[in-house]
């Protein structure tokens, strides 16, 4: 009898994966034509960003001239505040600010982050799970829901048009399921008219670039011993940094969706261990051996804390 059951156990086992694999196929392949259809079409997004500094009003505007990304961020409340992109520069205008210009392929605060993602690449340590339709912005979208397996990141939600496939929802998710952040459209265009528009940047006078100071490369002394499954070195460096008056040793770690940098520096005699959550971003403090480890960045607490205990400082300086 127990032979039987067990026979059931896996037959019922295998159809189950039958019937899930190819929704979950199917989500990852549409995700992958968000991202496409993001970075391809020409289009204006009105939208509101909720997190737990507030909510802001922002439009947006995307375009491709002469093969060449053009797009527009414009704050809608208060001081008039835009960020533009033509090719690979991005140029800020801030109030108070002299305006300036950094290197960078995308508006980093324009749409959420996993816009931007690779999905095929994501698919090794995340799940994406079809939730079903319902609308938004008189929308039918479709609603996938992104996890990670080893359940040691936030997780996503994503609403996509059903017909140009572009995003018109995102809630990124703490661990208990409460809401940290929200992407949401209110209304949207996609016409030739946005890319007509756009066409006004590509002989605009932009501000000169800025060059960012690069860290000393070098290897450190010190090592990550636990990480959440996925996440990769991406850089390591030692800076001097003004305000602290002492060198900082950093290494940045991304898993292609999320990232975040661990840094150890002399411990000051007056800081003890702490944590801060911001929204999406934790900052966890310890003092060990006389050295002080931060790990910054989108963790939920707990993963960050297990990240500090697991530091092996080794010969660190």
């Amino acid at each position: 009898m127990k032979q039987f059951w067990y026979a059931v156990s896996l037959m019922a086992g295998s159809l189950m994966y039958s019937s899930v694999a190819p929704a979950e196929t199917t989500s990852g392949a549409l995700l992958q034509q968000m991202e496409q259809a993001s970075q391809s079409l020409s289009y204006e997004l009105a939208y509101i960003s909720v997190s737990r500094l507030g909510i802001e009003s922002m439009r947006y505007r995307h375009a491709r001239v002469d093969d060449k990304t053009y797009a527009q961020l414009l704050h809608m409340d208060g001081p008039r505040r835009e960020i533009i992109q033509r090719g690979n520069e991005v140029s800020y205008f801030e109030p108070g600010l002299e305006p300036f210009t950094l290197a960078g392929d995308h508006i980093v605060d324009s749409l959420p982050s996993l816009v931007f993602a690779d999905f095929r690449q994501l698919s090794e340590n995340y799940d994406f799970v079809a939730v079903g339709r319902t609308r938004i912005a008189d929308q039918l979208c479709d609603v996938i829901r992104i996890v990670a397996r080893d359940g040691t990141r936030y997780s996503y939600i994503v609403w996509m048009d059903n017909e140009t496939k572009l995003p018109l929802r995102v809630d990124l998710l703490d661990r208990d399921g409460e809401t940290l952040e929200q992407y949401r459209v209110v209304s949207f265009a996609v016409d030739e008219g946005v890319r007509k528009m756009m066409q006004g940047l590509v002989k605009a006078t932009l501000p000169p670039s800025l060059s960012v100071p690069q860290g000393d490369k070098i290897k450190l002394g010190w090592q990550a011993g636990w990480l959440p499954v996925g996440m990769k070195e991406v850089t390591q460096s030692r800076r001097q940094i003004p305000s602290l008056n002492k060198p900082v040793e950093s290494r940045l770690y991304s898993d292609g969706l999320f990232s975040f940098s661990i840094n150890v520096s002399a411990a000051d005699k007056n800081h003890a261990s702490q944590l801060l959550r911001t929204g999406r971003r934790t900052v966890q403090t310890e003092i060990r051996n006389n050295r002080e480890i931060t790990v910054v960045g989108e963790l939920p607490p707990a993963t960050a804390k297990r990240i500090a205990d697991g530091i092996n400082l080794g010969n660190a300086q």
